[in-house]
């Protein structure tokens, strides 16, 4: 007959607190599973309207007509397209109002850069979540196999022939608690550096199109009569 004790029947024959870590470990990796889906989906979104955003903004057609076709979807923009949108936005209320070119591109570079924190923000929701789940984990496990093995050994003491048999299933029922951490943490901290790399590149992209909408936002002063409206290019 097999010695081989199935996953299941190890845990049910744990110990309580190794049964609660066990417990508090498969819903930490629910949780982070969760996050990773997500959170990869919202971050492929972005890339995805950023690459979208920036073709039309580059095409080089007039940007007071890209701004209202934006205006007239009915709904905040995400990401770079939310920047411009601020950018734009207040650089054109300023403009009406006959402010000098320094406070034009001071608004419009402070709407831009609220946005793009706003942005960020969003993009690194829940990040901190997997860091957590990633670093925690693998200690939340050890805390359970310690745990499992001091009963294990205590339980040892009561009987009268200490043999490795004995002792065995109390320790692989133990170690069940490092395995579960270990496969709440590897997920959590692939996830996070992958996600917190991507989130970085996104954060460049947004800089850098502030710093060139700011740059063509600086060839237009204060309104003029007959003055065309800023452009692409």
């Amino acid at each position: 007959m097999s010695n081989d004790l199935p996953i299941w029947t190890m845990v049910l024959d744990a110990s309580t607190v190794v049964q609660a870590v066990l417990v508090l470990l498969m819903g930490a990796s629910v949780a982070s599973w969760a996050v990773i889906f997500g959170k990869g989906r919202v971050i492929s979104q972005s890339r995805r309207q950023a690459d979208q955003f920036e073709t039309a903004f580059w095409s080089g057609g007039d940007l007071s007509s890209l701004y209202r076709s934006i205006e007239t979807k009915g709904r905040a923009g995400t990401g770079m397209q939310s920047i411009f949108e601020s950018g734009f936005g207040e650089f054109s209320r300023l403009r009406q109002q006959g402010a000098p070119v320094d406070q034009l591109l001071e608004g419009a570079r402070r709407a831009m850069r609220g946005s793009q924190m706003r942005e960020l923000d969003r993009l690194e929701r829940n990040l901190a979540m997997l860091a957590t789940v990633g670093s925690t984990s693998p200690y939340v496990g050890l805390f359970g196999t310690v745990w499992g093995i001091m009963s294990a050994f205590h339980n040892l003491g009561n009987v009268q022939q200490a043999t490795l048999a004995a002792v065995a299933p109390g320790i692989a029922e133990a170690l069940v608690a490092t395995a579960i951490g270990l496969f709440a943490a590897i997920p959590a901290v692939v996830a996070y550096n992958r996600f917190a790399d991507q989130v970085s590149r996104l954060e460049l992209r947004f800089d850098t199109f502030v710093e060139e909408f700011s740059t063509i936002l600086q060839r237009h002063g204060p309104v003029r009569t007959g003055q065309a409206a800023p452009d692409a290019r």
